[in-house]
């Protein structure tokens, strides 16, 4: 009787860790003054039909000197998107205008601000190779982290 209810009690966690995953439709990020995301990697579901990414800039520093977006984007292409990022310049978001390597991306914000970009889930396939980082000049190179996409 008690492996009885231990294997069930086994299997509803785990039953409830995949609805949590398989349901999940947005992403929420911090950024601070220190150029760093509070995750490394975040899980989104493709059965979203659209996925929400949030940033919190934590720290106290304006847009001009300190900000941060969110771009995501295919892995291989971050590089070539946060190098094109520097041309595009602050008017832009650090985001090159129609660059069909940019999946989704947020406005920049200044310490204390937030913001959030939504996008349609099928933008993602399970399994793919995504990434999500600030394309504020040099940040990238801290300031990223992988998307796993679920189905």
């Amino acid at each position: 009787m008690k492996l009885t209810r231990t294997l069930v009690a086994i299997a509803l966690l785990g039953a409830a860790g995949m609805a949590q995953a398989a349901g999940n439709c947005t992403v929420s990020l911090k950024g601070d003054d220190a150029m760093k995301f509070d995750l490394k990697e975040a899980t989104v579901s493709a059965s979203c039909a659209t996925i929400t990414v949030e940033l919190t800039h934590t720290g106290k520093l304006p847009a001009t000197a300190m900000g941060h977006n969110v771009v995501v984007s295919k892995t291989p292409d971050m590089a070539g998107v946060a190098r094109d990022a520097i041309k595009a310049g602050a008017a832009n978001a650090y985001v090159p205008a129609g660059d069909a390597r940019v999946i989704a991306h947020t406005d920049l914000v200044g310490g204390g601000q937030k913001t959030k970009v939504t996008f349609p889930g099928n933008k993602l396939t399970a399994g793919g190779d995504y990434s999500f980082y600030c394309s504020f000049p040099g940040h990238s190179t801290l300031m990223k982290g992988k998307l796993v996409v679920v189905k």
